[in-house]
């Protein structure tokens, strides 16, 4: 009888935590859909506030899935920490016209992933901050420490504070990779290559042990044009020469707290309640409260009028953004750029008669051949119809150039890394593998290459050079586009592309780029193209995820990691880092137009 009331009442119990579980559940549902629907409304925070900039986000071109404050994205367990570019700009720049808005706060430490917070993005951001300068409010920078990103964003700043203990820890820039030839080789993996243009170097991971001379020389000139256009701008704004700022750079000692103030690396050193205090006074509050007036950046940005929102009525400038790899087929929704999901949509905006400019802002290192005509194809019917304008962001190279070269106008930062004009395709085979396991294959054909896809021995001389036939004819196709859209001779194409990359600077020199300018900039041009003056209303794609989908997300299995702290965890980061790329390669043919897969600036 007592075991009866024991499993009665447990049940009961049970059924009562479930019931009132579910209630719970549902009423959060029901609250974010009320919050989701909910129309922003304008900030309210006290005149006299400074604008709060927490820079421990990632700072990427294309908008958050979830919603601009980042908050629904925390709450799903999701990538929480980013920030899209264009509305950090907007916003900051509205505030230096904001009367309520007092002054700026820099703080916290740039958290950079995939192609996000590159140095073309934080040029514009940078810009942003020195116009907010420019209107007569105070900037200040506070930080623990800072590398070469957050250096070059809060050496904008009217007053940039270090903690006493803390370093500018600004050396300059290194790629340094990982050569997996060796490992290969150990492991009885055969790699055989295909490359058109003799700097196309993405392929030397897999069959060298270092770099070759061509890629050591185009690297090394990438490397200076983009420390040369980061050191000049924190060296204007810190009233050093370059020369100086080097020789200062050069000596770890100099950028020590309070030996960097007397170098002029910074202004002062300063603990965080002294700043805390300092605040207080200048947004006139007592010095027991709590904190100063403040509104930070992702609440301005959410509720901001300046900020435009999509519609879905009206004469329309879109912005796609075409960032993360290149891929074949659909693609995933963060991260990748489908072929034939893009395509798809360029067509529906080239038949939506109430988009006039279309702007593709790339931030891309290319990937799949056949999914980059695929998206190029449906540009090009588009441009015939309506101004397609190009922003390139931090990274738009081989299949992000190839998207690129047919547009009215490509916009570009100094600090952009684009070009690598160029093709190559990898070929596995695991005969050796094989051999040591005791593993054996055999085959029936009917024709000599109907096993050409078989990775169970090397290709033969003629099945390479079969392939290295079409690599060749892609690597021509490559040419006539680019020397085609961007009206160039195309021997003078020839002669620059060998899938060498060019910074933002040399790209404008050789005609691969028009302008220096941003995303707004690129706006600007495609309304005035389209006659629309600034009376568009603005659009992007890909756009927010319906509910659906994101309460999809909700439930679905999360993947957990090692911590990144640990010795052991880095060097699994690293690894998969350089194999995450060779994840990606899903070209129907094998063929690609891509950056060096290794390619990592710090």
């Amino acid at each position: 009888m007592k075991s009866f009331f024991a499993s009665f009442f447990g049940a009961l119990v049970a059924l009562v935590v479930f019931v009132f579980g579910s209630m719970f559940l549902m009423f959060v549902f029901f609250a974010l859909i009320a919050a989701l629907g909910q129309k922003p409304q304008k900030p309210s925070f006290e005149k006299g506030s400074y604008l709060v900039f927490d820079l421990s986000t990632n700072i990427t071109d294309a908008p958050s899935p979830y919603d601009e404050s980042g908050k629904l994205a925390a709450f799903l367990g999701a990538d929480g920490h980013r920030l899209q570019l264009r509305l950090a700009v907007e916003a900051l720049r509205a505030a230096a016209k904001d009367e309520r808005i007092a002054g700026l706060l820099l703080t916290g430490n740039l958290q950079p992933q995939d192609y996000g917070s590159g140095f073309a993005a934080l040029r514009e951001v940078r810009q942003a901050v020195t116009d907010f300068k420019a209107s007569g409010k105070p900037v200040v920078a506070y930080t623990e420490s800072m590398d070469r990103r957050d250096y070059f964003l809060m050496s904008a700043a009217s007053e940039v504070v270090l903690h006493p203990f803390g370093l500018v820890w600004t050396p300059g820039l290194a790629s340094e990779s990982m050569f997996l030839a060796g490992t290969l080789e150990k492991l009885g993996i055969g790699v055989q290559v295909t490359r058109a243009g003799k700097y196309k170097s993405a392929v030397e991971p897999l069959v060298r042990h270092d770099f070759s001379p061509e890629s050591r020389e185009a690297l090394q000139k990438l490397l200076d044009d983009l420390w040369g256009e980061i050191r000049a701008a924190a060296a204007e704004s810190r009233k050093l020469s370059p020369e100086k700022l080097q020789a200062l750079l050069d000596q770890p000692e100099a950028q020590r707290g309070e030996v960097a103030v007397k170098n002029g690396l910074i202004d002062r050193v300063a603990y965080w309640d002294e700043v805390l205090d300092d605040l207080k006074q200048r947004t006139h509050n007592d010095a027991g409260d709590r904190t100063f007036k403040q509104v930070d950046l992702r609440t301005y940005i959410t509720a901001a009028k300046s900020v435009r929102r999509s519609t879905s009525v009206g004469d329309r400038v879109v912005v796609v953004y075409a960032e993360g790899e290149i891929v074949d087929g659909e693609g995933e929704d963060n991260g990748q750029v489908g072929g034939d999901r893009f395509a798809r949509e360029i067509r529906r905006l080239r038949e939506d008669h109430s988009v006039k400019a279309v702007v593709l802002r790339v931030n891309s290192p290319g990937g799949s051949a056949n999914a980059s005509e695929v998206i190029q194809r449906e540009l090009r019917l588009l441009k015939e119809e309506k101004p397609l304008i190009v922003s390139m962001g931090t990274v738009a190279a081989s299949g992000g150039y190839w998207i690129s070269a047919y547009s009215d106008r490509i916009f570009a930062e100094p600090s952009t890394i684009t070009g690598s004009i160029g093709v190559f395709g990898v070929l596995f085979n695991i005969r050796d593998l094989s051999t040591k396991i005791g593993l054996s294959f055999d085959v029936v054909k009917t024709a000599k290459f109907a096993d050409l896809e078989t990775i169970s021995r090397p290709k033969n001389a003629e099945e390479m050079a079969s392939i290295q036939s079409v690599v060749d004819w892609l690597y021509e196709s490559f040419l006539d586009r680019v020397a085609e859209g961007r009206k160039l001779d195309r021997a003078v194409v020839a002669e620059l592309a060998q899938g060498r990359v060019w910074s933002g600077v040399d790209a404008k020199r050789l005609g691969l780029v028009d302008e220096f300018g941003g995303l707004q900039a690129a706006l600007d041009f495609a309304a005035s193209k389209a006659k629309l003056g600034r009376s568009y209303r603005l659009e992007e794609y890909p756009g927010k995820r319906d509910l659906g989908e994101v309460f999809r997300e909700l439930f679905e299995e999360k993947r957990e990691y090692l911590s990144k702290a640990s010795l052991s965890s880095k060097l699994v980061h690293r690894v998969e880092a350089e194999v995450k790329p060779l994840r990606q390669f899903n070209d129907p043919r094998g063929v690609y137009l891509r950056l060096p897969a290794d390619l990592k600036i710090e």
